[in-house]
């Protein structure tokens, strides 16, 4: 896909520069047969280039994102190679100019296109359980079951769990394994490892070990050592301080830093500016939209177009978040604070439709020019859920670490909330996201979002 992507975009470029006249009056037109072969060597540079910066290692069920933001890296730096080579006396010129960014942009157009049909097709014969890897857990008999269920839980991971090694220890205090019959495994002893890796077909190994088990660890990771397998480790201690730990070093001594800023200072004041741009640009742009859409919310049910609601914001602060008003304007007055429902009949028929496209959350735009939220960032939730949440939550509170925001990475991985089970899911991802703060995970949500929102997929 790489090699015709390429072939067409250098088409593009020759069609553009001395067939149309697009880039420059062209002095000569090249021999056609020259072009072809021309091109063809240019795609043969593009897979060199490629190939050296590994685009070609396996990307099993990895992000289409991350993959063209590596793609956007790698064509920016083959294009600079390629034309100081070729245009080193001419760069000056306004005509090499034009033709290095036209090109630059074709390739990258050309070459992300052809990888996202690639992963799309690919997502949809893991979804479909063609594919998969097969799958091994080695851990401790009281997590064997719910890291089953788990995976089982997110088909899109794309591994299949045909094995698993209770580990054991004997009255000796010696280390033992009792390999699943029930997931197709087989053996008696830990040692027996190696073997079902290879009788089994193994191309990844989920280690569910604790913080104590440094033994056991080194023990498993001995046994699989030369194996043709990837080495997944399951947080478990580290999941006590995810998103909230970084390593330093103090005069060589190796410490783990608690709580940390999340992000670099220039990072969080881009992201503020981003914040306060897309907002303004948003409600001014869309201004009259707006106030058509709450003059319908209006004439469609009796009650405001505007919904307040008190919600718990950054460092445990209260602050009035604004939305376009889905629901009845008694909606909790008979059952106070509960969550919505996916066929909620408190909705009204253009609350529904304003839920689907995720319309409703508009007005929270100025909530971020206000400085309470940002456009990425954990959802703010009502101070009365929040408050038995963090009792039967653990970790709940460090959400509000950060400034909440109108959409996050668990809005874009998971439903609304329904249940308390819903809630346990979204603040795994919620402290994920806090773990990996950037400005390319901002955007990479934001995508995903204005994606759900043109597609009416919302809830």
């Amino acid at each position: 896909m790489d090699a015709v992507a390429t072939f067409f975009a250098s088409h593009l470029l020759y069609q553009a520069r001395f067939e149309w006249g697009w880039l420059a009056d062209p002095v000569f037109s090249p021999d056609p047969s020259a072009t072809t072969i021309a091109n063809i060597l240019l795609s043969a540079f593009w897979l060199v280039v490629f190939t050296f910066f590994g685009l070609y290692r396996e990307r099993y069920a990895s992000s289409r994102f991350d993959e063209m933001v590596t793609v956007i890296k790698v064509v920016t730096i083959g294009i600079l190679v390629l034309f100081f080579v070729l245009f080193i006396d001419t760069l000056d010129s306004y005509s090499a100019r034009t033709i290095v960014v036209f090109y630059w942009g074709v390739v990258i157009v050309f070459v992300a296109l052809g990888r996202v049909i690639v992963r799309s097709v690919q997502k949809v014969f893991i979804l479909r359980g063609k594919g998969l890897h097969r799958a091994l857990i080695v851990g401790w008999s009281d997590v064997l079951d719910s890291l089953h269920k788990e995976v089982a839980r997110y088909p899109e991971a794309g591994l299949d769990i045909v094995g698993a090694v209770r580990l054991t220890r004997d009255q000796n205090g010696d280390l033992n394994g009792e390999p699943e019959g029930g997931w197709t495994s087989s053996g008696r002893n830990v040692s027996d490892l190696p073997r079902l890796i290879d009788e089994l077909d193994i191309q990844d190994v989920l280690i569910a070990l604790g913080p104590n088990d440094g033994e056991e660890l080194m023990e498993v990771l001995r046994l699989t050592d030369g194996k043709p397998v990837t080495l997944k480790l399951v947080p478990n201690f580290y999941s006590i301080i995810g998103g909230m730990a970084r390593t330093e070093h103090m005069y060589g001594l190796p410490l783990i830093e608690v709580l940390p800023e999340p992000m670099q200072a220039w990072e969080q004041s881009l992201k503020r500016l981003i914040d306060l741009i897309v907002s303004l640009v948003v409600l001014v742009v869309g201004l009259p939209a707006w106030i058509l859409i709450g003059v319908l919310v209006r004439l469609t049910s009796p009650g405001p177009a505007i919904y307040k609601q008190r919600r718990i914001g950054q460092k445990g602060r209260e602050f009035t978040m604004f939305k376009f008003r889905t629901m009845r304007k008694d909606a909790e007055a008979a059952t106070g604070p509960v969550w919505a429902s996916e066929d909620d009949p408190r909705y009204t028929a253009m609350g529904r439709w304003l839920r689907k496209t995720r319309i409703d959350e508009v007005p929270q735009f100025f909530n971020v020019l206000r400085g309470d939220m940002s456009l990425v960032g954990p959802r703010p939730e009502r101070p009365f859920f929040v408050e038995k949440l963090a009792k039967e939550i653990p970790l709940y509170s460090r959400r509000h670490r950060v400034k909440p925001g109108i959409t996050g990475w668990a809005q874009v991985k998971w439903k609304y909330d329904t249940s308390l089970e819903d809630v346990q899911q979204k603040v795994k991802y919620d402290l994920f996201y806090i773990e990996n703060m950037s400005l390319r995970r901002d955007l990479q949500i934001l995508f995903r979002t204005v994606y759900t929102a043109l597609r009416g997929s919302g809830r």
